[in-house]
Parts: structure tokens; C-alpha cells; sequence
């Protein structure tokens, strides 16, 4: 074994029925469960520095809320904030936590924040001598880019099944499937996976943890005593709809445990052939990114009011739109609306977690994948993991040339063209400064 040790645990979060759900413009309360919420606490040190790393079924919280959420969980670990990772997977059958559009919970938010910590505590006391096996595998066919050039030369994000206007994608997937294995003297075998997909197949008002839920059931119960963490990596140019299928189950809870059972096979693929890497130091980093925000024309302010009144109540044929397209112009007037007497730049965490050959940085919101592949691809470190919606969630982060081409995402990111690229300087600077 080498110098690093490293702990679990995982406790249930699943919030109370009647509880707002996110991922959507329009309000869904819950009204059943299909599986729980979780979360997993990932403990590593090298007795010098410890890091806490936790996956939470939760869309995203807010940068503001989760930076007093990690110092409080920080503090009852005896660590600081830059020591505690908090990366959302962001399920869409989850609750509402930062109260952008729907009532939060008070009540949840605060047993949410205790749940942690807790789980927090008892991953640092099931610290074990570990060594560190890594691996990589693909997932084909499971997702897909959803940004499309149509043919009368616009962009569109989910143009529809079978859409004749459609041209072609606007890039490729990365399916590529990450593996950490960390393996722990007379403790159960940690399992890190990472992909990058949008968890939204389940939809409803049901809680359910998506395809994510069915990665780590099948693995757990694939390979008996282990534990499983999914880090989602970039994904906020990538879905599951495949608008060129032929008829079939391609959403609901069906699709979800075929997407989670395809992630977990191309591990299994790739488990036994994993190769052992250094097992030695641990390392965090935090620091601040300004970036300028996308404020609109106040000219533009009085339609952005009437779009929002008319979605609001239910008087959406009358919005010039159809499809995702009035989500699209819903989601650009509540950026406008939003940022009209806001601050002109944001600050964004850039966050890193590094234990022995194995680096884990943080994205605080909805990368697209070329963010994702520009920090693997630049990445001094072995194993480059790349986590979406990690402390905190501040909306989409469109490359330079999705602004130029339009579509949902670019219209509705709280941050002007450029941002894409300078978080990827930002990130290599960051996981430089630790590797």
C-alpha cells in the first residue's frame, strides 16, 4: 500500500413528498418515489492533507448557498472549505435547493447540510490504507450532441425525432467511461465512475436518482462488496435523444436503467485490466474565476416580461414558438430579467482535488463537452476526471462558437462569449498548481 488512505460512506437524502422539483420551467411537486436519493462521501489523505469529495443526487446548488453549505460541512470535519468537494449529478427528478424559480424548503435544506457533514465525518473515520488501479472504456450510443445545424442554416437545441430540417449535429459525443478503482486494506473496494450525459430520461414527479441510480446498483451488484460514486463530467451540449431512432423505449425509467447498465458494463469492461498508479499525495485548490456576465438590451426587458407572463400562465400558443424553442426564449428572458440589476462580472469557484495520479476538477455548472475534453486533453495528470455542477451551479458554459451559431444553451447562459475557454485556462492553471 502507499501513503494515501481513503474512506466511505453514503446516507440517504431523499427530501419529503409535496417538495418542489428542479430541472424544469414548468412547477412539478413530489408525489412518489421510485429509488432514493443519495449521497456518497469519498474521504482521501495522506495524514498531511485530507479532501472530502461528495456526490449528491441534486440538480445543482447555487455557488452563493453551497460555498456557507461547504464551510459548515468543512467545519464539522475539521477541514476548510477548499478541502470539501461537492459535485451534483443533476438528476431532474430531484429537489428545488437554490429557489431560482420554484419555493425551496427551508427545513430540507438545512437536514440536507447535516446529512453531509454527516456522512462526511464518517468517511474520515473509515479511512484505510489504499492503492489506486485506473482504467478507461466506452459507452456508445448512449448519448448524443443536441445542438443541430438546420438546413436553412439556424441552430437548434432538440429540433425533434425525425426532423426533415435538420442538416447535422453540431459535434461529436465524448463516451468515453472513466475508472478509479481504490482498493483498501480489509475494507470494501471505492469505485469512482465518470461519464458525461444529461440525466434527464426519467422525468415526472416521482424522486429517482436517473441512470446514475442503475450505474452504481449494477456495479455494486456486479462485483459484490464494493462502493460506487459517479462524478457526471461535461454535459451540457449532450442528452440521450437520439432524433434518428427508430420507435422504442428511449425515455422514462426503462431507458434510464438500459443508459445505467451500458456506463456500467463498459467499466466492468475495463475493471480487471485497470493498472495500478501512484498512490501517494493528497492535494486541493480553490481559487476565483471573473468572468463577464450576459446582460441584455433594456429595450428587449418588455417582451422578456411578456414571454415569461405568457408561459406563466399557460398561454404558451401565443409565444412565436414551438417545441424547445419557447423554452428557449422563456430561458433567455429569465437570463435578461435576471441579470437586468445585476453585478457586470461573476465570480465562479475553480476547484481541484488530487490523490496520487488521480485529478478531480470542478465545473460550477453545465460545461460543454469541448471544455471537458480541453481540460483531459491539457491535464498533467494520468486520470483527468471532469466534474459538471461541482460547488456550485451557475448555469450553461457554451464554447466561443456556440454563441456565434445561437441555440438554447447560448441564450440562456448567464456569461458572454469567451467564458468556455477561459475555464479551461483557468481549470489547467488550477490542477497545474497541483500535480
Amino acid at each position: 500500500m502507499g501513503s494515501l488512505k481513503a474512506g466511505f460512506s453514503r446516507i440517504d437524502i431523499t427530501p419529503p413528498l409535496g417538495i418542489y422539483l428542479s430541472g424544469y420551467y414548468e412547477p412539478r411537486q413530489a408525489e412518489g418515489q421510485l429509488d432514493p436519493l443519495l449521497a456518497s462521501a469519498l474521504a482521501v489523505s495522506d495524514d498531511n492533507e485530507t479532501a472530502l469529495l461528495f456526490s449528491v443526487d441534486v440538480i445543482g446548488i447555487k455557488q452563493d448557498m453551497l460555498d456557507g453549505m461547504r464551510e459548515r460541512i468543512a467545519a464539522a470535519c475539521g477541514l476548510c472549505r477548499s478541502q470539501v468537494f461537492v459535485a451534483c449529478t443533476h438528476i431532474h427528478t430531484g429537489p428545488e435547493m437554490s429557489g431560482r424559480l420554484f419555493p425551496v424548503d427551508p427545513v430540507y435544506n438545512e437536514r440536507f447540510e447535516h446529512l453531509l457533514a454527516q456522512a462526511g465525518v464518517a468517511a474520515i473515520s473509515d479511512l484505510k490504507p489504499a492503492t489506486v488501479l485506473t482504467a478507461r472504456g466506452t459507452a456508445p450510443g448512449i448519448s448524443f450532441i443536441r445542438r443541430f445545424r438546420m438546413k436553412d442554416g439556424t441552430v437548434r437545441t432538440n429540433p425533434g425525432l425525425h426532423n426533415p430540417d435538420v442538416e447535422s449535429p453540431i459535434g461529436t459525443p465524448d463516451e468515453t467511461v472513466q475508472l478509479v478503482r481504490i482498493q483498501r486494506e480489509d475494507a470494501p473496494e471505492i469505485v469512482l465512475v465518470n461519464f458525461q450525459v444529461h440525466p434527464d430520461v426519467v422525468s415526472g414527479s416521482l424522486f429517482s436518482a436517473d441512470y446514475i441510480g442503475f450505474v452504481r446498483r449494477t456495479l455494486e451488484g456486479a462485483l459484490g462488496d464494493v462502493r460506487c460514486l459517479y462524478f457526471n463530467g461535461a454535459q451540457g451540449d449532450v442528452n440521450h435523444i437520439d432524433i434518428h431512432r427508430e420507435p422504442g423505449p428511449y425515455n422514462g425509467y426503462a431507458h434510464a436503467r438500459h443508459m445505467g447498465q451500458v456506463i456500467a458494463g463498459a467499466a466492468l469492461q475495463v475493471y480487471a485490466k485497470a493498472k495500478p498508479v501512484a498512490s501517494d499525495s493528497v492535494a486541493t485548490s480553490e481559487t476565483t474565476l471573473f468572468v463577464e456576465t450576459n446582460k441584455g438590451d433594456p429595450s428587449q426587458y418588455p417582451q422578456a416580461r411578456r414571454i415569461i407572463e405568457l408561459h406563466d400562465s399557460g398561454r404558451v400558443d401565443e409565444i412565436p414558438e414551438t417545441g424547445m424553442g419557447v423554452t428557449t426564449l422563456v430561458a433567455e428572458a429569465h437570463r435578461m430579467l435576471r441579470l437586468a440589476d445585476g453585478p457586470d462580472h461573476l465570480a465562479l469557484n475553480i476547484t481541484a482535488v488530487r490523490f496520487g495520479a488521480v485529478c478531480i476538477a470542478g465545473i460550477p455548472g453545465e460545461p460543454f463537452t469541448g471544455i471537458g475534453r480541453g481540460i483531459k486533453e491539457r491535464s498533467p495528470c494520468a486520470m483527468q476526471i471532469v466534474c459538471c455542477c461541482a460547488n456550485g451551479y451557475e448555469g450553461y458554459y457554451p464554447m466561443q462558437e456556440a454563441y456565434d451559431e445561437g441555440g438554447y444553451e447560448a441564450r440562456s447562459s448567464s456569461f458572454k462569449p469567451g467564458v468556455a475557454e477561459k475555464l479551461i485556462e483557468a481549470s489547467i492553471a488550477n490542477i497545474r498548481g497541483i500535480c
